[in-house]
């Protein structure tokens, strides 16, 4: 078996005020693979993220990038393999436009001219933001700024994408009105839901309320 990219073993973390957050968290991935950590609040999965940037630092237990020891000595490095976006989006947002802010990390990086704007201009285009990079961030919805935050770790190009709480507030695919009749008709309007990227919950059926 390959070296893990990620190489979670017996992680324990203790908040200063003596709450135990994690206890003895294993985890292993590798590359290619995508895994999804689900739990209620409080369960410890924002805690385990930020061990694997070096933000927290164990109290016991080890963090490995590729072989590479989260540790003080290596966090330069490791930064650069592992990008997260955090829960709230204005913990990275901090330039004037949307444009500055994906083009901070990469600049950061040394790159300039033609090749930071293509590669801001790829990172936009993929979360569907390019036409809004001219924008202030404050002056965005809260799910078009977790989109730019997406957007400012697509654009470093890590190795590892890690995303706390990735789809939550997101707004909806259309900021139009696509679809206007009844309750059951919009809803059963299944070539409008896909195409808006609508789903029901779990275990809904939409037939189920008709008269």
């Amino acid at each position: 078996m390959s070296t893990p990219v990620l190489d979670v073993r017996d992680l324990h973390y203790v908040y200063p005020g003596g709450y135990r957050a994690l206890s003895g968290v294993d985890l292993h991935v590798h590359v290619g693979e995508r895994v999804a950590l689900l739990g209620p609040n409080g369960a410890g999965r924002t805690t385990l993220v930020l061990h694997l940037n070096g933000i927290l630092q164990p109290s016991s237990g080890s963090v490995a990038v590729s072989g590479l020891p989260v540790e003080k000595t290596n966090l330069a490095e490791v930064r650069r393999r592992v990008g997260i976006v955090f829960q709230d989006p204005d913990d990275q947002l901090f330039m004037p436009c949307v444009r500055d802010d994906v083009a901070f990390g990469p600049a950061n990086l040394g790159l300039r001219g033609a090749e930071l704007e293509a590669r801001v201009h790829r990172a936009l285009t993929q979360v569907g933001m390019n036409d809004l990079a001219d924008r202030p961030p404050h002056h965005l919805s809260y799910g078009q700024r977790r989109r730019v935050a997406v957007a400012t770790v697509l654009a470093m190009e890590p190795e590892i994408l890690v995303l706390d709480e990735p789809s939550s507030n997101l707004d909806p695919a259309s900021g139009r009105i696509a679809a206007d009749g009844t309750t059951v008709d919009v809803l059963t309007d299944t070539a409008t839901m896909a195409a808006h990227r609508l789903e029901f919950p779990f275990g809904f059926d939409p037939n189920t309320i008709r008269p």
